[in-house]
Protein backbone atom coordinates (compact mmCIF):
# COMPACT_ATOMS: atom_id res chain seq x y z
CA UNK A 1 0.00 0.00 0.00
CA UNK A 2 1.41 3.40 -0.98
CA UNK A 3 1.27 6.54 1.13
CA UNK A 4 -1.88 8.63 0.86
CA UNK A 5 -2.87 11.72 2.81
CA UNK A 6 -5.84 11.26 5.12
CA UNK A 7 -8.90 12.98 3.59
CA UNK A 8 -9.49 15.12 6.71
CA UNK A 9 -5.94 16.49 6.54
CA UNK A 10 -6.40 17.22 2.84
CA UNK A 11 -9.72 18.94 3.53
CA UNK A 12 -8.43 21.10 6.40
CA UNK A 13 -5.09 22.20 4.93
CA UNK A 14 -3.38 23.61 1.86
CA UNK A 15 -0.19 22.21 0.30
CA UNK A 16 3.03 24.15 0.84
CA UNK A 17 5.96 21.94 -0.16
CA UNK A 18 7.19 18.38 -0.32
CA UNK A 19 10.46 17.99 1.57
CA UNK A 20 12.68 14.91 1.40
CA UNK A 21 10.54 12.89 3.84
CA UNK A 22 7.44 14.94 4.61
CA UNK A 23 4.74 17.04 3.07
CA UNK A 24 4.34 20.42 4.74
CA UNK A 25 0.82 21.85 4.66
CA UNK A 26 -0.84 25.03 5.94
CA UNK A 27 -3.89 24.58 8.14
CA UNK A 28 -6.67 26.62 6.55
CA UNK A 29 -7.33 28.77 9.60
CA UNK A 30 -6.16 32.37 9.39
CA UNK A 31 -6.50 32.87 13.15
CA UNK A 32 -3.29 30.92 13.75
CA UNK A 33 -0.36 30.50 11.32
CA UNK A 34 -0.22 26.72 11.55
CA UNK A 35 1.59 24.07 9.54
CA UNK A 36 1.35 20.32 9.63
CA UNK A 37 4.26 18.08 8.77
CA UNK A 38 3.18 14.69 7.39
CA UNK A 39 5.75 11.93 6.80
CA UNK A 40 5.13 10.24 3.45
CA UNK A 41 5.39 6.78 5.02
CA UNK A 42 2.48 4.39 5.21
CA UNK A 43 0.81 3.06 8.34
CA UNK A 44 2.26 5.54 10.85
CA UNK A 45 0.17 6.51 13.85
CA UNK A 46 2.70 7.54 16.50
CA UNK A 47 6.11 9.22 16.51
CA UNK A 48 7.65 6.01 17.82
CA UNK A 49 6.31 4.20 14.72
CA UNK A 50 8.72 6.15 12.50
CA UNK A 51 11.52 3.78 11.45
CA UNK A 52 14.84 4.51 13.15
CA UNK A 53 16.45 5.36 9.81
CA UNK A 54 13.91 8.19 9.22
CA UNK A 55 13.65 9.65 12.74
CA UNK A 56 16.47 12.17 12.35
CA UNK A 57 15.07 13.29 9.00
CA UNK A 58 11.61 13.77 10.49
CA UNK A 59 12.98 15.82 13.37
CA UNK A 60 15.07 17.93 10.96
CA UNK A 61 12.02 18.70 8.83
CA UNK A 62 9.91 19.57 11.89
CA UNK A 63 12.70 21.90 13.06
CA UNK A 64 13.04 23.48 9.59
CA UNK A 65 9.28 24.07 9.45
CA UNK A 66 9.36 25.54 12.96
CA UNK A 67 12.17 27.96 12.04
CA UNK A 68 10.47 28.94 8.77
CA UNK A 69 7.11 29.60 10.45
CA UNK A 70 8.77 31.53 13.28
CA UNK A 71 10.56 33.81 10.78
CA UNK A 72 7.65 34.27 8.38
CA UNK A 73 4.95 34.82 11.02
CA UNK A 74 7.17 36.63 13.55
CA UNK A 75 5.96 34.19 16.21
CA UNK A 76 6.64 34.77 19.90
CA UNK A 77 6.39 31.01 20.52
CA UNK A 78 6.19 27.89 18.39
CA UNK A 79 4.03 25.00 19.62
CA UNK A 80 4.88 21.54 18.24
CA UNK A 81 2.62 18.56 18.89
CA UNK A 82 1.59 15.20 17.51
CA UNK A 83 -1.85 14.40 18.89
CA UNK A 84 -3.75 12.32 16.36
CA UNK A 85 -6.91 12.09 18.46
CA UNK A 86 -9.16 12.92 15.49
CA UNK A 87 -6.94 11.83 12.57
CA UNK A 88 -4.83 8.80 13.43
CA UNK A 89 -2.38 9.25 10.51
CA UNK A 90 0.85 10.65 11.95
CA UNK A 91 1.08 14.39 11.43
CA UNK A 92 2.93 16.96 13.50
CA UNK A 93 1.42 20.36 14.21
CA UNK A 94 3.73 23.38 14.12
CA UNK A 95 1.81 26.44 15.33
CA UNK A 96 2.93 30.07 15.55
CA UNK A 97 1.66 31.61 18.77
CA UNK A 98 1.38 35.16 20.01
CA UNK A 99 0.46 36.57 23.40
CA UNK A 100 -2.33 38.48 21.63
CA UNK A 101 -3.83 35.51 19.71
CA UNK A 102 -7.41 34.51 20.47
CA UNK A 103 -6.54 31.29 22.32
CA UNK A 104 -3.46 32.47 24.26
CA UNK A 105 -2.17 30.96 26.51
CA UNK A 106 -4.36 27.87 26.04
CA UNK A 107 -3.88 25.38 23.20
CA UNK A 108 -5.53 26.24 19.88
CA UNK A 109 -7.46 22.95 19.69
CA UNK A 110 -11.18 23.30 20.19
CA UNK A 111 -11.03 27.08 20.34
CA UNK A 112 -13.80 28.59 18.21
CA UNK A 113 -14.23 27.72 14.56
CA UNK A 114 -11.64 27.80 11.82
CA UNK A 115 -11.64 30.94 9.69
CA UNK A 116 -10.40 29.95 6.22
CA UNK A 117 -7.89 32.14 4.42
CA UNK A 118 -9.28 34.35 1.67
CA UNK A 119 -5.87 34.18 0.00
CA UNK A 120 -3.08 32.15 1.59
CA UNK A 121 -0.69 32.39 -1.36
CA UNK A 122 1.51 35.13 0.14
CA UNK A 123 2.05 33.10 3.32
CA UNK A 124 2.57 29.88 1.38
CA UNK A 125 5.10 31.54 -0.94
CA UNK A 126 7.03 32.96 2.01
CA UNK A 127 7.13 29.54 3.68
CA UNK A 128 8.28 27.89 0.44
CA UNK A 129 11.10 30.45 0.20
CA UNK A 130 12.21 29.61 3.74
CA UNK A 131 11.93 25.83 3.32
CA UNK A 132 13.34 25.29 -0.17
CA UNK A 133 17.09 25.91 -0.48
CA UNK A 134 18.08 28.05 -3.47
CA UNK A 135 19.36 26.15 -6.49
CA UNK A 136 22.98 26.82 -7.39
Amino acid sequence: MAFSLHPKLAEDSLPIVALALCDVRLMNDRRFPWCIVVPRLENLRELHDVPDAQQAGLFAEIAATSRALERVAGAEKINVAALGNIVAQLHVHVIARFSHDAAWPAPVWGFGSAEPYENAQTLISALISELKPPHN
